[in-house]
């Protein structure tokens, strides 16, 4: 059963749950048999929790913009929050048991992935990573239990895929700092009780702890999203906002430290994709099996809907596969930042062009979210963009496989000519 919604008065609704088939598994190819018994256990749990708790009232959220918070306390009960940091009480489980974590949140929807994956990656990993003793007794705990909220503020109006033109700084006045500037397209940010803020500062780019309560602190709702909209997604902004020195997360100092977050990060979303891409391949395979049309025949006896089916799954399962092998090199200490890029990217591109497929199986039905297929294609639309797009975890691999970063736009000739004018004098010069 697909869940609907039900009003409750004008201006208010509920939440309606209704049964939902317990998922199938997709696994064409025997990769369980890849998986420890505790991997499979860990992702049985979640993928219950995910049919139970998730799929049932997941639409309505979707329909009225509706973060569901209730879910919260039920996820850190479980463990969900910083599973893989071992202190504090907490699972430490290995980064393959994190990634199918991060599939079944996502097979259940791209926003619920999306907080656990900040929660966890880009706000509990740098106050663990980079934090001090106190920073991290006082925060680990409370954002585990869910007792608090976090967001990751590095994005900005005017600077997404270039993070290093950041306008937003920070200058020491004293025993404190004082915050300057904006970010945007921050999740969980109008809800967080403390945001992991990026900022310029004349020892280079450092990472600051402000909580929601900081004179000078505001947030504000990107409202209107036809994406993610089981999600919060903010702006922040920073005038004068004034913190206290000890809120300097103490072993940062350049860019290379958010960006470890981002792969931080990154590693789940390559995971979460493929849950996306196994509910809406296993959505069309449903429906065309049991849509009946030409001479009594399912649609699925038609050679074309059977050569998209072969597609998406074959595309699933290499991307189980990379992921996989992801995770495995992440907990051998071997997996590189450009490694990531690819799964990130590839499986994201595979997932979005999945729920598109599926879409135009459906029919007119695939855009009605009485099937999740047009929620889950609306949400890849973004995570395709967010922490990294497409094209530039393009130009990740091919700087990593040639050694030639191309980042920057071509110069024009006359910049050239300078160019190789300078590098004439600096080669003349080390012959003297």
């Amino acid at each position: 059963m697909i869940p609907r919604l039900t009003a409750a008065g004008p201006g208010r609704h509920r939440y309606k749950e209704l049964p939902v088939a317990n998922f199938p598994g997709v696994d064409y190819m025997e990769i369980d048999s890849l998986f420890s018994e505790e991997e499979l256990m860990i992702r049985q749990t979640v993928r219950d929790f995910v049919d139970d708790e998730i799929l049932p009232i997941i639409e309505d959220a979707n329909r009225h913009e509706k973060f569901p918070a209730h879910l919260v306390p039920k996820m850190a009960e479980m463990g969900l929050f910083g599973s893989t940091i071992s202190e504090y009480g907490l699972p430490g489980l290995s980064h393959v048991s994190y990634g199918l974590i991060m599939q079944e949140l996502e097979r259940g929807d791209s926003g619920i992935r999306s907080f656990v994956s900040v929660q966890s990656g880009l706000v509990m990993f740098p106050i663990f990573a980079y934090g001090s003793k106190k920073q991290k007794d006082h925060w680990i705990p409370l954002l585990a239990k869910g007792e608090a909220i976090g967001c990751f503020g590095l994005t900005e109006p005017d600077f997404g895929s270039n993070p290093g033109g950041m306008r937003t700084n920070a200058r020491k006045d004293g025993d404190s700092w004082v915050l300057n500037g904006a970010k945007s397209w921050i999740t969980s940010g109008s809800i967080a009780d403390v945001a992991v803020v990026w900022a310029k500062t004349a020892e280079g780019i450092r990472g600051f702890l402000v909580e929601k309560d900081r004179p000078g602190f505001s947030t504000a709702n990107h409202m209107g999203k036809f994406s993610l909209r089981a999600s919060v997604t903010s702006q922040l902004f920073f005038e004068d906002c004034r913190i206290p020195a000890e809120n300097v997360l103490p072993e940062t100092s350049s860019l290379k430290h958010p960006l470890s977050c981002l792969t931080q990060a990154r590693f789940g979303i390559a995971w979460g994709a493929l849950g996306a891409a196994m509910a809406v391949y296993q959505t069309a395979l449903t429906y065309t099996k049991q849509r009946i049309q030409f001479g009594g025949q399912p649609i699925a006896s038609h050679q074309l809907v059977q050569n998209k089916l072969a597609w998406m799954i074959t595309e699933i399962t290499k991307g189980q596969l990379l992921a996989l092998q992801m995770g495995r090199l992440k907990d051998a200490g071997k997996l590189k930042p450009h490694h990531v890029s690819m799964g990130k990217m590839n499986n994201v591109n595979i997932a979005l062009e999945c729920a598109r497929t599926a879409r135009d199986m459906l029919g007119a039905n695939g855009v009605s979210d009485e099937y999740p297929v047009i929620r889950h294609m609306l949400n890849l639309e973004s995570v395709k963009t967010y922490e990294g797009t497409h094209d530039i975890h393009n130009l990740v691999i091919g700087e990593a496989v040639t050694g030639i970063p191309s980042y920057n736009p071509p110069m024009t000739a006359e910049a050239e000519r300078q160019g190789t004018a300078k590098a004439e004098q600096a080669e003349q010069a080390a012959k003297r």
